[in-house]
């Protein structure tokens, strides 16, 4: 059996930020299954019920425009994943979006071996990347209230960089000069 190698990194990178949800595009799931693209849509069209619009949504022409173009600013890359080839030469409809309930969905309409191992492994990124976040968000929490307390620890290290900034920017007033006098007597 062929084993394929499929890192966190490949799928993080898989991942976009749409409608305010993170959502992976068809052509990219299709080839970490091992499968076409439209193998994969006929699959979910013959098991539609089981994808309400909050597991999977089709990008409308504005939206796929704009993605296609981020693809091409941010890495350069052409969109050989991103598009399926067909007679004609490209795509011809926007690509479907899965969220991470759909891909989860996915498993049961694409049962192979490869597509479950695909699926726990996608899984796991989409919990790191809640966890990510959550310490993201508890951390700016911590520093906010940090900023926010009047407790003497507080005080003391407001008193540190106030020193400290005299000790870089010293004041001159009221210093005795450096050297020495001659009297004129």
């Amino acid at each position: 059996m062929n084993e394929v190698i499929i890192t966190d990194e490949r799928i993080f990178k898989s991942i976009f930020l749409i409608r305010d949800q993170k959502v992976m595009i068809d052509s990219d799931l299709a080839e970490l299954y091992g499968v076409s693209t439209k193998v994969l849509n006929q699959a979910v069209k013959r098991n539609i019920d089981r994808f309400p619009e909050d597991f999977m949504f089709q990008l409308s022409k504005d939206e796929w425009e704009n993605l296609k173009s981020q693809f091409v600013t941010s890495n350069g890359e052409n969109l050989k994943s991103q598009s399926v080839t067909s007679r004609r030469g490209g795509r011809r409809t926007p690509p479907y979006m899965f969220t991470e309930q759909g891909v989860a969905m996915l498993s049961s309409v694409l049962n192979s071996e490869r597509a479950i191992k695909v699926n726990i492994t996608i899984m796991r990124v989409f919990v790191k990347i809640r966890q990510f976040a959550a310490n993201y968000s508890d951390l700016l929490q911590k520093i906010d209230e940090l900023q926010k307390s009047d407790s003497d620890q507080n005080k003391h290290i407001a008193n540190i960089y106030r020193i400290i900034e005299e000790l870089v920017k010293p004041k001159l007033e009221n210093k005795n000069p450096i050297g020495f006098t001659l009297n004129k007597e």
